[in-house]
């Protein structure tokens, strides 16, 4: 990919996709990340589900 495409390419991204970060405690996000891999699922699968849950979808 020749970096003007790829430039392009994350600039169309950044119209459609947002950043969600949190700080929180190494015990909890590995627990967090050993349970979900548990279920098959990314975090951001998880936190979609979540973020749905919470409006109502």
């Amino acid at each position: 990919m020749s970096p003007k495409s790829r430039a392009e390419y994350y600039r169309k991204r950044r119209e459609t996709i947002g950043q969600f970060s949190v700080p929180m405690s190494r015990e909890k996000l590995k627990a967090l990340t050993e349970k979900l891999k548990k279920q098959n699922k990314t975090k951001t699968q998880w936190l979609n589900e979540k973020i749905d849950e919470e409006l109502g979808q």
